[in-house]
């Protein structure tokens, strides 16, 4: 009789052993979050024999963000901070990494032409190459075809060479009609015919709206900087340090601290012309803001949209009792001119 409860329980831990190994490594169709770092720009950004002594910093927040597994699952439900997201369909994680770093390399290079452009300082020269995939949707004409990464470059053998020429040429289409893309993939150059379709009514679209299936394309573009301009970002994804990196070139190029003596963190995505737009996970990022006694976080306003980065960024900062202020922004041209009305700090002042 002792020998059998013995074996019954070394069966019984072996199965609580199994049983924990697949909590933990069992992958579900869900990204995992929870608030990552508030790291300070210092060291990330160099423009040639730009200015380097501010009193403060800028700052730019991150996520920290896992294919989630039951045990994740499990752990989000007790905080607000951490949350589940649908995994994107028809993509793997390794196609997912990829057009995350395609999108930050793509804001870098926003960042630093708006940047440019709003200090009327320097000279920029950009190239136009064509137009990334990022992404289609499932069960649409470019899926199965298309792949994140290809690069377009041709609309019905007429060269095309930004996202608005490509929306330019297909936006006219109906159901059933077709076009013919040109693309790259490696070394390799493409033609194939794609049909248009009405999108799923999980796309987000109007109702009715056409299209072949292609998600979020990037303008391929190789610019030039004069004095030049370099941003490290490791292994940092995603666009959504776009203002933050801007702010930072901008202060460098005129030789002006702006953030007299505070801790300026903040999030959201920039185009060529300074629009900031809006991110995921603000609510997180704040988290990771307060943590490190940022003063003042600067979220995307989304034109004052009910359910904007920076009403969800606020809700947040209330609910951990934070004392940093919460600003709403939609461009950069705001975001300078709060952080120029802003008075020095006291400690940075005496």
């Amino acid at each position: 009789m002792e020998g059998t409860r013995r074996t019954f329980a070394w069966k019984r831990w072996v199965l609580l052993f199994i049983i924990i190994v697949v909590l933990g490594r069992l992958e579900l169709p869900y990204y995992y979050s929870q608030p990552g770092i508030a790291q300070t720009l210092e060291g990330m950004i160099e423009v040639e024999e730009g200015y380097k002594d501010d009193t403060g910093a800028f700052m730019l927040t991150t996520i920290r963000s896992a294919r989630a597994t039951p045990l994740l699952a499990i752990w989000s439900l007790f905080s607000q901070f951490r949350s589940l997201s649908p995994a994107p369909k028809n993509i793997s994680d390794e196609e997912y990494d990829e057009r995350q770093i395609m999108l930050m390399n793509n804001s870098q290079e926003s960042a630093k032409i708006a940047a440019y452009r709003a200090a009327g300082k320097g000279e920029v020269e950009i190239d136009y190459n064509g137009v990334f995939v990022t992404g289609v949707v499932p069960g649409m004409s470019a899926d199965g075809v298309l792949e994140a990464g290809d690069l377009i470059t041709a609309v019905n053998g007429e060269t095309i060479e930004t996202v608005e020429e490509l929306f330019d040429h297909i936006s006219n289409y109906k159901e059933g009609e077709t076009v013919e893309l040109t693309y790259e993939r490696g070394t390799a150059i493409r033609t194939d015919t794609f049909t248009f379709s009405t999108f799923p009514v999980d796309q987000s679209v109007e109702d009715g709206q056409v299209g072949i299936g292609i998600v979020g394309p990037v303008t391929k573009r190789s610019a030039r900087f004069d004095p030049d301009v370099e941003i490290s970002a490791g292994s940092i994804g995603g666009p959504s340090a776009g203002l933050m990196f801007a702010l930072e070139i901008y202060s460098q190029l005129l030789e002006i601290d702006l953030t007299k003596g505070y801790q300026i963190a903040g999030t959201g995505t920039i185009d060529d012309d300074g629009n900031v737009g809006p991110i995921g996970g603000a609510k997180q990022k704040v988290v990771a803001a307060d943590r490190e006694g940022a003063d003042y976080f600067l979220a995307p306003n989304e034109n004052g949209a009910h359910n904007s980065n920076y009403k969800e960024a606020k809700a947040a900062a209330e609910a951990i009792g934070s004392k940093m202020e919460i600003i709403p922004i939609d461009t950069l041209e705001e975001a300078l001119s709060f952080l120029k009305g802003l008075p020095p700090k006291e400690s940075a002042a005496s």
